[in-house]
């Protein structure tokens, strides 16, 4: 079953604080990965790979470059789960 936008959030917040160690009330729809939730290269590879398996998502390389922000992610996990 598709998570819903609430259920992707709250998932990619809690990925973020295990990877990152950011505060899962800090993850918001409209924050950057690196310049608001610091998120470097590395921890954001990590955090695509977390974001695959919890969501049965595939997110190429290419595409990972295009979110930029919480919302580009939960649009894009959205638009392409299961």
């Amino acid at each position: 079953m598709a998570a819903t936008q609430e259920e992707i959030v709250k998932g990619l917040a809690e990925i973020v604080n295990e990877i990152a160690g950011i505060p899962e009330e800090d993850v918001q729809l409209d924050k950057s990965f690196t310049d608001d939730l610091d998120v470097d290269s590395l921890s954001m590879v990590e955090v695509v790979v977390a974001a695959e398996e919890r969501f049965d998502v595939k997110i190429p390389d290419d595409d990972v470059k295009t979110l930029k922000t919480v919302g580009d992610a939960v649009t894009y996990i959205a638009e392409h789960q299961g």
